[in-house]
Order: C-alpha cells, then sequence, then structure tokens
C-alpha cells in the first residue's frame, strides 16, 4: 500500500510541473500573439472592446476605428460634435473618413487618420443641460494635441485617441447597439489586414456610363412597369395610395398666380403639387423606436453629413406625418445614422466594413422578426436616409426592397433610379444658423466664367486640374486652399461672384458644391458619371444646372463658353427659385429640404404599390 501511495505521489508532482508547463507555455504564446494582434486579440477578452448596452440582449457590436470621446449634446438647434480649441472657441469635428468628399476648398476639418501622432491636450465641450449626449454623466479630457503639417504644407490640427481603459469606462455608458434577441450569436469581429496597395474603384474612371437622357428613359420606364413586388395580404393603406396615385396621374394645371413654385425647375408642376397636396392630407409614417445611440436617433447636424442627420431629428420630431401605431402607416422610417454606424463600428485602416452592414443586417432581422410590416412588402413601404458614402454597400441585401435615400446616388453602385432617393449632400456650417452667407451676386456682377477649388480625391479632380489650373484667367480652377478664416472667406466670396461652379466628383459621385453652388446662387456644373442628381424624380436640372460628361473636361470653356447670356440668366434665376427646395430649417417650411426628401421618398412610393 506504501508502494502505491509513494506512486501516486510522484505522479501527482509531475502533473502538476507538466501543467505549469503547459500554462507557461500558453501564456507565452499568447503574448507573442498580443505583441503582434493586439487590436484584434481584445475583442476576445471578456472586457475587451464590446459594447453591451444597458437593457440590451447578446447585442455586441465592434467599436470604431474612431473611439473618440466626445459628447453627443443637444443645444437648440440639436445634435452636433464639438471641440473646445485652445483659444476657448468651439469649432466641429469634420468626422471625416477613407472615402469623402472634401466639404470645400481648404483645409478645415480634423482628419482621424492622423489622431495617433499628436501631442498636447483638449477639452471637450459639453454642453449644459443636455439629456442624451454620448456621454451624459462627465466631461472628457483628451490628450496629446499637436498641430502638424499635411502633405501640401498647410497646417490641421490633430487629436488623439483615449487610452483604450478610459475608453471602455465611457463607452460602457452610452449604447450603442440594438435591443432584441435577435441579434444574439453574431459575431462582429473584424481583424486588422495589412493589404497590398491596388487600385481602388473610387480611383478608377467608370466601366460603364449611364448618360442623362438614359436616366430619364429608366425613369419613365419604372414609372409604366414597377418591379415592386405584391403585398403578401392587402391594407387598406395601398388602397389610400392608389387612389393618390390616380389623382396625381390625372393633376389639373397648375394656376398661373402660383407664387410659391416656379415651373420652369420643374419635370411636371401640376403633378408635383397635386402629390405634394395629397402628401400634407393623408401621409403617415411611423418611427421605429428600436436601436440606442450613438448609431440610431443621434443626428449630425453639421459638416459633409447633415443631411441625414436634418432629417432624422425634424422626421422624429414632427408630429404632422408621425403616427405611434405602426398599422395606421403608409411608410415606415429606420432611424440610423450611416455616418456614425461607420464612426462607432469602422476598424481604422481595417479596409473591412463586413461588420457594419452586418449589423443593419440583423438589425432588419430584429424589425422584421418583431412586426409583421416589413415582411408583408419585403421592405418595399420602408426607407432609410443615409449621407455617408458606404450606405449602399452597408444596405445591400438586406434592405434590397427598401426606398434609400442616398447621397452617393450611383447608378453603378445599386441606385434604383425611381425607387430610391438622391439626397442632396449639405455642407453645414452651422447647426444653430444653418442659412448663415446664404445668397450671392446679381449675374451682372458675376465677372468669373468659372470657380473650383478643392483636394484632390479621386482621379476626375486631378484631371480637371492638368486641363485647366493656371491655364486660364477666366477659369479659376484651383486645387486645396490655404486653411484659415480668410480662406474660408474667399472661398465663399468666388462662389458668389462665379456664374458657373464647376462640381467635380470625388472618391464617389456626389459633391456637396452641387447644394453649395445653389446655396450661392451659383448655377452648379457637374462633372461626374453616373451620378443621379438630386430630387431627379420631380426636378428638371437642365433648367437650372450644366451636366458635362467626364470625357469633355478639355472641352469645358468651351461649353459654358457657348452658352448665350440670355440663357444663363434663365439658368441663374432657376437657381434662386430652386434654392429654396434646398435649405434646412430648425422649424420646416413648406416646400422645403425637409419636405422635398420625404416628398420625394412618398412619390416613389406611390408609383410602386401594386394591389394585392
Amino acid at each position: 500500500m506504501e508502494i502505491i501511495r509513494s506512486e501516486l505521489r510522484k505522479h501527482s508532482r509531475s502533473g502538476k510541473r507538466k501543467w505549469a508547463i503547459l500554462v507557461g507555455i500558453m501564456a507565452f504564446t499568447y503574448i507573442l500573439l498580443l505583441l503582434s494582434y493586439g487590436d484584434a486579440l481584445r475583442y476576445l477578452l471578456p472586457d475587451g472592446r464590446r459594447l453591451k448596452l444597458p437593457n440590451e440582449n447578446n447585442a455586441l457590436m465592434t467599436p470604431s476605428r474612431n473611439t473618440l470621446a466626445v459628447n453627443f449634446s443637444e443645444d437648440s438647434a440639436g445634435s452636433g460634435i464639438h471641440v473646445l480649441e485652445k483659444n476657448g472657441n468651439v469649432s466641429d469635428f469634420g468626422l471625416r473618413n477613407e472615402s469623402e468628399d472634401d466639404e470645400e476648398g481648404f483645409v478645415g476639418n480634423v482628419d482621424f487618420e492622423s489622431f495617433e501622432d499628436a501631442k498636447d491636450s483638449i477639452i471637450i465641450k459639453e454642453v449644459a443641460g443636455s439629456s442624451d449626449s454620448l456621454f451624459p454623466t462627465e466631461k472628457t479630457v483628451m490628450q496629446n494635441e499637436i498641430v502638424s503639417t499635411s502633405n501640401n504644407g498647410h497646417q490641421v490640427q490633430n487629436v488623439s485617441v483615449q487610452s483604450q481603459k478610459n475608453l471602455k469606462s465611457s463607452m460602457s455608458s452610452a449604447g450603442s447597439s440594438i435591443a432584441g434577441s435577435a441579434f444574439g450569436n453574431s459575431s462582429l469581429l473584424v481583424s486588422r489586414k495589412v493589404s497590398k496597395k491596388k487600385k481602388m474603384r473610387c480611383d478608377l474612371p467608370p466601366k460603364s456610363v449611364t448618360t442623362i437622357d438614359e436616366m430619364n428613359r429608366i425613369l419613365a420606364r419604372h414609372r409604366r412597369t414597377s418591379r415592386a413586388m405584391r403585398p403578401r395580404w392587402s391594407s387598406r393603406r395601398d388602397e389610400e395610395i392608389l387612389t393618390a396615385r390616380k389623382e396625381i396621374e390625372n393633376a389639373p394645371p397648375v394656376a398661373t398666380s402660383e407664387r410659391q413654385l416656379y415651373p420652369p425647375i420643374f419635370r411636371n408642376v401640376s403633378m408635383f403639387k397635386r402629390s405634394y397636396e395629397l402628401m400634407e392630407r393623408i401621409l403617415k409614417v411611423y418611427v421605429y423606436k428600436e436601436g440606442n445611440r450613438p448609431i440610431f436617433h443621434t443626428p449630425i447636424l453639421k459638416g459633409l453629413y447633415a443631411s441625414e442627420g436634418w432629417f432624422m431629428k425634424l422626421m422624429e420630431g414632427n408630429k404632422q406625418y408621425t403616427v405611434k401605431d405602426p398599422r395606421k402607416a403608409h411608410l415606415y422610417y429606420m432611424p440610423f445614422s450611416a455616418r456614425m454606424l461607420e464612426y462607432t463600428l469602422y476598424v481604422r485602416n481595417s479596409h473591412n466594413r463586413t461588420n457594419l452592414r452586418q449589423f443593419l443586417k440583423e438589425y432588419t432581422e430584429h424589425i422584421s422578426s418583431k412586426y409583421p410590416f416589413f415582411n408583408r412588402t419585403d421592405g418595399a413601404d420602408h426607407f432609410l436616409v443615409a449621407c455617408h458614402d458606404w450606405a449602399p454597400y452597408e444596405t445591400r441585401h438586406h434592405m434590397e426592397h427598401c426606398i434609400k435615400a442616398l447621397c452617393n446616388a450611383d447608378v453603378t453602385a445599386g441606385f434604383k433610379i425611381g425607387r430610391d432617393i438622391s439626397l442632396p449632400e449639405t455642407y453645414v456650417r452651422a447647426a444653430k444658423n444653418p442659412l448663415r452667407d446664404l445668397g450671392g451676386k446679381p449675374p451682372s456682377q458675376r465677372r468669373t466664367l468659372a470657380f473650383y477649388a478643392g483636394s484632390m480625391h479621386g482621379y476626375l479632380r486631378q484631371i480637371l486640374l492638368q486641363h485647366w489650373k493656371d491655364k486660364d484667367p477666366d477659369m479659376k480652377i484651383f486645387g486645396r486652399m490655404p486653411f484659415g478664416v480668410a480662406s474660408k472667406m474667399n472661398y465663399i466670396e468666388q462662389m458668389k461672384s462665379s456664374k458657373y461652379c464647376i462640381c467635380p466628383k470625388g472618391y464617389e459621385v456626389n459633391s456637396p458644391r452641387v447644394v453649395e453652388s445653389i446655396f450661392y446662387e451659383c448655377v452648379p456644373v457637374i462633372i461626374s458619371d453616373n451620378f443621379v442628381p438630386p430630387f431627379f424624380e420631380v426636378l428638371d436640372w437642365s433648367a437650372f444646372s450644366v451636366i458635362v460628361a467626364e470625357k469633355d473636361i478639355p472641352r469645358l470653356k468651351d461649353i459654358l463658353s457657348s452658352i448665350p447670356e440670355e440663357k444663363y440668366v434663365k439658368m441663374q434665376m432657376a437657381v434662386r427659385k430652386a434654392q429654396r427646395h434646398f435649405l434646412w430649417h430648425a422649424k420646416p417650411e413648406k416646400y422645403d429640404l425637409f419636405h422635398m426628401v420625404l416628398h420625394s421618398i412618398w412619390y416613389n412610393r406611390v408609383f410602386q404599390v401594386k394591389r394585392r
């Protein structure tokens, strides 16, 4: 017996040594992997970079490459992102990403790609009295600010990201996901991959071009034969919409005394007016309450993505069109921000957006499992409003039949003419006063033939500058203008005093310059193949813009110079008349941008409803 006990003690000691060696090897291996793939491995930790929302079940999401601790706080005009600079002035983060257009010709936005190089400190402003901020209970102190030099020699402010430890404690109180167990088993893990440099789609000319005439034919064909599916069961709301369609198609002529609308800028002003009246009278929208901040219900009212933010704020706060009972709704709004989706989930430099699309897929599945309305039409009576460049990719497949109001209205990227809405990209400088600097000089005081200034995003702008920069005094074509208030005012003054404002595409087909031109009463010259102009279903862009094919850039001056002065004056008048349809107001006004977006969504739905 003693021999047996002795043998057991030997085996026990041997087992402990083997176990200790095994644990040591595993720990050493983990440390090596952590050093090499630290960011990716943090996702595997129990307390790692995943955000779980209060009152949400199994809703995990990956944090952003832009996990900058900022306050999303509501002032009198709504939500906005603000940073307190060293001099005490408040400015907004541009919230830039890897594929967006610049807002104008000068350096004025903080670039998230440079955060890690920063060195001093700044403080994020917390607006007093806010109950809806991302971090409602604390002021966040940022470290490491430096004024660095960009590639073209201009100074840009860069800021750094908080430490992982501080970020975790701050973000845990925010909430960034969706309610419901439908999100339960999805893993949104994205590892950082170093990809070989190659020509991206946005750096190459399109393989095919759809001309504006072809777009018109597609629209007419869609009106005749809508491909929307027949609903799985009938609804009283469908009958109301079908009745409205008959009234729109047989609309009486607009009275000559009508002063609120300018007929030349519309395809059919009578149909538009009748449709708008019916929208005001019968349209009801249900806004889904699912989804927490910051991806949902968080409007950004400044910068390039203001369109999706302003619409969200005004739609959710509207009492005329919204209903609490979804059974009474003609349309259903999914109020997420494509910009905040990227800001919250995208892993910087990963070049992988799969988790963003998966997140919206699970949101859609949750909506369709909780409510019967999405499944009735496969989402054809649901709509989204998204201005971020990535929205077409993020909403592909699972939201394929929804009405999409997109700034990136590219027919080669899935935009469906007659169903989807080309959302105007509006660069808003002041959330409290979105109409600041509105207007421009009369035609007789516009001495410059054409003006453009901006960064070299994409392939097209380089071609533009190669042909026209410093080549002709009538063509003021520049690259990026210097940073500063003086340059900003010079940029605005140039648009206010030029006959034509050149609006070339950037990385994607859309550009804020189209609306900027209208804002400053300058005739926009759109150079962007396959771009569907805003409100294409109701507006006649030939009346107040010039659309030039990319291949015709060498002939740009000849094209503009060949337009008779009399025609130019009429076009400039049309721009001023169209301006009211491209303006945001804190309190929406008739025929303004909020109502135009909502009307186009309604209008396209009217022409695709089918009987059971």
